[in-house]
């Protein structure tokens, strides 16, 4: 069974992140704010970490960083919840190591789709999420740093396939753009992934941002 620890200061929505997950089949595990959340995370090893990002005390950009940073870690991916157009330290949190985010009022179901896809082992940030990260690097482009090893070390097909994800573009997309199969792009993203360290698709496109691989705007 997985576990999924929900931290959330607003009672209201802890009870129905359980009610609703719980009904699903998962083990749930709620906290209240960032310094119990670590309590938690600590004694019960979740395998999702679902968190609002504003909170008192510790809040969920410093529970972000601490979670992702502990070495008994291990595969727990952090979902941040947010109002995405208001805040800012989406990307704080992003860079920080949350593999993905939705907006506060996600409804049940596309919670609970969200995670169908990270049981699945995809990225939590869908291509539509991906391409609204892009306009916030477009409108504040954070200071670029110079291309690494490991970007120097991509074949010239694998920097075109960064460059497509840092596009916000799909798998399918993705292999219809460079005319290449389904399969082959997927299988050109997961060693992008690995050459590159990243955990998902939302490093990716900030890998590529901050290294200067596109230009936002470009």
């Amino acid at each position: 069974m997985k576990k999924i620890l929900c931290v959330d200061d607003n009672r209201s929505l802890l009870r129905l992140y359980h009610d609703e997950l719980s009904d699903q089949g998962y083990e749930v595990i709620l906290a209240k704010d960032g310094k119990e959340a670590l309590l938690k995370f600590k004694e019960e090893s979740p395998h999702l970490v679902i968190l609002d990002i504003r909170m008192p005390g510790i809040d969920g950009l410093e529970a972000t960083r601490r979670i992702v940073g502990d070495p008994s870690t291990d595969g727990c991916r952090v979902l941040v919840l947010t109002t995405f157009d208001h805040d800012e330290n989406v990307f704080a949190a992003l860079r920080a190591g949350a593999s993905g985010f939705l907006p506060k009022d996600t409804e049940p179901e596309r919670l609970l789709e969200a995670l169908r896809v990270v049981a699945s082992g995809e990225a939590l940030l869908a291509p539509h999420a991906t391409r609204r990260l892009i306009e916030e690097f477009r409108r504040g482009a954070p200071p670029m740093v110079p291309v690494g090893p490991a970007l120097d070390a991509l074949t010239d097909r694998e920097a075109e396939v960064l460059a497509a994800v840092a596009a916000g573009l799909s798998n399918a997309e993705i292999a219809q753009r460079l005319v290449i199969s389904y399969a082959t792009a997927k299988t050109h993203v997961s060693r992008l992934l690995t050459k590159l360290d990243a955990r998902d698709r939302a490093q990716l496109v900030i890998i590529a941002y901050e290294h200067g691989l596109v230009q936002p705007g470009g």
